[in-house]
């Protein structure tokens, strides 16, 4: 039960990240390179399937341009 709302969680967060991205028109090799990140990585941070570090969850806020509080924001 653990691992599967873990997944849950981890799946929630990559498509608010998809959205975000897509909302702001972003490819994500454009996303990608914004960030200073390899494009499968966001690829696999939206598909759910990276626990993501902290880090990388503010490289991802700084390349949409928003808060972390921002990003987590309705989860």
């Amino acid at each position: 039960m653990t691992t599967l709302i873990h997944r849950d969680t981890a799946i929630f967060f990559g498509n608010r990240i998809r959205n975000l991205r897509k909302t702001q028109g972003l490819s994500q090799e454009a996303f990608a390179d914004l960030a200073g990140l390899d494009r499968s990585y966001v690829g696999g941070v939206e598909r759910g399937e990276r626990n993501i570090s902290l880090m990388n969850i503010k490289k991802f806020s700084d390349a949409l341009g928003i808060s972390i509080e921002k990003l987590f924001q309705g989860m």
